[in-house]
């Protein structure tokens, strides 16, 4: 008798005899054929996905190198060096990342503008000797015109009026006229005390008043001569 004949008349006598194990043997063959014949039919063409993919060095780009003080990106490699903040050079409290930009610092031989006191002329600004001012006599409603030459001083009423410098504009540029002054005020018991310190300026008189209940004082106009005689030191 051929040997198959042989093998398969006795699995068939077996099965029949344990219909049970039969059926288990049955369902193990099937899962076994189901799962092998399909790779054994794709080839080498089927990818392990468990498997790393193979690499070739030469294939490898190198990545960008990063720009100076730009922060590194991706995970970071162990071992590796990151450049941090760094002391600033003969102040070590201040510290400087590199790449960012130096902070803002004032100019050594420029010294700080304060509210209140007189500035040197800006370009298109001239400089005058002479301040003319107006004073009003609030009691008889008078005004009177006067001239005041720079750093001296003249009394009105009870005002004393003292201009440190004197600005206006040439005729081609657009008028600004306004001078530094400071008034002290003279009171019953011969006390002066200061009144006003500050910018007057002819477009707007009222900006800066007098506060005097008798006497007010403006400022008109600056120019570099007057009618009137320059005192001796």
């Amino acid at each position: 008798m051929n040997p198959s004949i042989r093998m398969n008349a006795s699995l068939f006598a077996f099965l029949s005899r344990r219909p049970r194990q039969g059926a288990v043997l049955a369902a193990a063959l099937i899962l076994v054929l189901a799962v092998a014949v399909p790779a054994l039919a794709a080839g080498p063409d089927v990818i392990d996905l468990g498997a790393e993919p193979d690499s070739n060095p030469a294939d490898v780009s190198p990545a960008p190198a990063p720009a100076p003080g730009a922060a590194p990106s991706g995970p970071l490699v162990p071992g590796a060096i990151v450049p941090g903040p760094t002391a600033a050079p003969n102040n070590p409290d201040v510290l400087s990342v590199p790449g960012a930009p130096a902070p803002a610092t004032a100019p050594a031989d420029q010294p700080p503008a304060s509210a209140g006191t007189p500035v040197p002329p800006e370009p298109g600004r001239v400089a005058n000797p002479v301040a003319v001012f107006n004073g009003l006599d609030k009691i008889t409603g008078r005004i009177t015109s006067f001239d005041v030459y720079i750093d001296e001083t003249v009394q009105f009423g009870s005002l004393q009026v003292t201009p440190r410098v004197c600005y206006n504009r040439p005729p081609t540029l657009a008028p600004q006229t306004d001078s530094f002054v400071e008034v002290d005020e003279i009171g019953l018991d011969r006390k002066v005390k200061r009144i006003f310190t500050g910018w007057m300026f002819v477009a707007s008189p009222g900006l800066h008043a007098v506060d005097n209940p008798v006497y007010d004082v403006w400022l008109t106009d600056c120019k570099m001569t007057s009618d009137v005689p320059k005192p001796k030191k």
